[in-house]
């Protein structure tokens, strides 16, 4: 795909950005953001059988795996920080990867992006196998250190998947699942930290959120293994025991909670 049929860096509907008014601004980028989800949902079916596979080999002892850049590599890390507080599964079952190093999480690393060969070795870092699965995050389809990593692992036999914001990108050609969302131009040409990184966030929920209830790790509709980590999520996981166990006195679904360090344990131990 050459560079300048990429949506991802076409000239943006808006023109003298610069001279609009601050509700001008806002009502442009709500109108862009509005296509974000409609996008989105048009690429459901390219999502539904990364997740299956995700959650067949997690199942098997395997792990997930992100490899991003830039944005889509904070977001990545972002989504997998999340997995062990809200899910309670540990710490090295989701691990996200961004090019030029955890330092990158809060500052441009020069050419990071550029490095064909360091995904591999960053992955190798995690003693990577064919258990896991490893999805590459790139906006524009093309970055280098996400290609070249996808590259690798479909090499040694390992599952990939792919999040791009355009269509025939070089990443989905190295994805067993790609997924290829989209968006038209972002509102400030080229700025894909705007809509394509809000489809990016969006996919990412819904990857690792799917997971995790295929996992087991939801039950009804609550977070029954959420890691009690602060006084919200106590008092949550509160009134959590007191609806499932019909007990009405608080202090002893506190004691069950804090007995065994989670709702779901709290209730199956309640006699």
């Amino acid at each position: 795909m050459s560079k300048d049929k990429r949506t991802t860096e076409a000239d943006s509907l808006y023109q003298d950005i610069d001279k609009m008014s601050t509700l001008e601004i806002l009502t442009n980028i709500n109108n862009e953001d509005q296509k974000v989800a409609i996008a989105v949902q048009k690429s459901i079916h390219q999502i539904e059988p990364l997740i299956n596979a995700t959650a067949q080999q997690l199942l098997n002892g395997g792990r997930l795996f992100y490899i991003g850049a830039g944005t889509s590599g904070r977001l990545a890390i972002v989504d997998a920080s999340e997995c062990p507080p809200t899910y309670g599964v540990p710490e090295d079952l989701v691990i996200a990867i961004i090019a030029g190093g955890n330092q990158a999480m809060f500052h441009a690393v020069e050419n990071a992006e550029d490095n064909t060969h360091q995904a591999w070795l960053d992955l190798q870092s995690f003693a990577i196998s064919k258990q896991d699965v490893v999805i590459g995050i790139a906006a524009s389809g093309t970055t280098p250190y996400v290609e070249a990593g996808l590259k690798t692992c479909q090499e040694n036999g390992i599952i990939t998947g792919s999040i791009s914001c355009n269509f025939d990108s070089p990443i989905s050609k190295y994805a067993n699942y790609p997924i290829e969302v989209d968006l038209g131009p972002e509102f400030i040409t080229g700025s894909t930290r705007m809509k394509s990184g809000t489809a990016q966030k969006l996919i990412l929920n819904m990857i690792s959120t799917s997971v995790m209830i295929k996992l087991g790790r939801i039950e009804g509709n609550k977070m029954v293994n959420m890691q009690l980590t602060n006084k919200k999520l106590i008092e949550r996981g509160i009134q959590m025991i007191m609806q499932q166990t019909n007990i009405v006195d608080p202090t002893v679904a506190e004691a069950l909670l804090k007995q065994y360090g989670s709702v779901k344990k709290g209730v199956e131990n309640y006699k």
